[in-house]
C-alpha cells in the first residue's frame, strides 16, 4: 500500500468511528435545545438489556483506540467512561437521564482524537485493552447475576405468598 492508499484508509476508519459515535450518543436532537441524544440513550430504557447491547459498540471504540496508538493510562479513561456508563445506567430512571447527559463513546473518540500518536499499537496495548474489556464483561455478566437473582426472589415471594 503507498502513503496516499494508507491516508484514504485512515479516513474511512476515522470517519466509520466518528458515525458509531454519532448513532451512539448524538444522533437526535431534542427540538428547540442543542441537546442531542443517541441510541445507547434509548436502548438504555431497557433495563438491563439496554446498557448490555450499547456496551459492545463501545468495545470497538476502545479497540480503535489502541489502533491510534492511544496510551495505557487513556486507554484505562475510556474503560472507565464505558464502565461508568454501564453501572450507572443499570439504576432505574437515574441511569435513564444520565445516558442522556453522559456521553461516554462522544469522549472516547475525543480521547482517540487528543492522544493518538498514530503509531500502530504494540501486542502488549491490546493484551492490556483485553484484559479491560475482559473485566467489564465480569461486571456486566456479575450485574446480570444480581438482577436474575433479585427478580427471581422477588417473584418468588410473591408466588408462595410471603409478601
Amino acid at each position: 500500500m503507498n502513503d496516499i492508499e494508507l491516508e484514504q484508509r485512515r479516513v474511512r476508519i476515522d470517519e466509520g468511528l466518528e458515525n458509531l459515535s454519532l448513532y451512539l450518543d448524538g444522533l437526535f436532537r431534542v427540538p428547540g435545545t442543542s441537546w442531542r441524544f443517541g441510541l445507547d440513550s434509548l436502548i438504555g430504557l431497557i433495563p438491563n438489556v439496554g446498557d448490555t447491547l450499547t456496551m459492545f459498540p463501545s468495545f470497538y471504540i476502545l479497540l480503535a483506540g489502541v489502533r491510534y496508538g492511544v496510551p495505557k493510562i487513556t486507554l484505562l479513561r475510556m474503560a472507565f467512561n464505558i464502565g461508568l456508563d454501564y453501572v450507572v445506567g443499570m439504576i432505574p430512571f437515574v441511569g435513564d437521564a444520565f445516558d442522556f447527559v453522559w456521553k461516554s463513546n462522544r469522549q472516547n473518540m475525543e480521547l482517540i482524537r487528543t492522544r493518538a500518536t498514530g503509531e500502530k499499537g504494540t501486542g502488549s496495548d491490546y493484551a492490556f485493552v483485553f484484559l479491560i474489556i475482559g473485566l467489564l464483561i465480569a461486571l456486566l455478566v456479575g450485574s446480570i447475576l444480581v438482577s436474575t437473582y433479585v427478580t427471581y426472589s422477588i417473584l418468588w415471594e410473591l408466588f408462595t405468598g410471603n409478601i
